[in-house]
Parts: structure tokens; C-alpha cells; sequence
């Protein structure tokens, strides 16, 4: 059996992290060349594991290979960029 994975559901907007029938995810809208990532949830079995870290990481590489930029409505997200230097440049300037 594989190791749980995040996934990107780009048909639903949003990443997942499944590990049997809990899954965690992170949702977002896209608005031009603008990604807003709106919303984390963690089930209580997955905290302190790691796993929104994977989920922000995963979308902030996309958002970077897809040249968008980021509006971090979500505060998780919003806290991991400013706590990361290296992904703050893909924040949106713009409101």
C-alpha cells in the first residue's frame, strides 16, 4: 500500500490529502492570472502531521509553474507564505 499523497482535483478546484476515508483539503478559485486560496480543513486525526504544509506546498508550486499569482484569503496559507520567503514573491499585488 502507498504512501497517502496530495492530489490535485483541478475539476473541483481544490488539493486533497486521503488517507483512507479522511481526507484533508485545500480549495481555491481562479480569477485571471490571480489563484485565491480560500479555505484549509484538517480533519483532528491528520493535525500536527504536516499535512496543510503539504497541501499549501503543492498549490504555491503550481501557482508558481502556471505563472499566477496568490491571494491568500485562507489564514493558514496566508501565515505559511509569510513565514516562507521563498514563496512570498507570488503574492498579488493587486486587491
Amino acid at each position: 500500500m502507498s504512501a497517502p499523497t496530495v492530489q490535485h482535483l483541478a475539476d473541483e478546484n481544490r488539493y486533497e490529502f486521503r488517507d483512507g476515508e479522511a481526507h484533508a483539503i485545500l480549495t481555491y478559485q481562479h480569477e485571471g492570472d490571480r489563484i485565491v486560496y480560500d479555505h484549509t480543513f484538517v480533519p483532528v486525526d491528520f493535525r500536527g502531521q504536516g499535512v496543510a504544509e503539504k497541501l499549501v506546498e503543492a498549490a504555491l508550486a503550481d501557482a508558481r509553474k502556471e505563472n499566477l499569482t496568490v491571494i491568500p484569503q485562507c489564514s493558514y496559507v496566508a501565515t505559511y507564505i509569510a513565514r516562507h520567503i521563498q514563496h512570498q514573491d507570488l503574492l498579488s499585488t493587486r486587491s
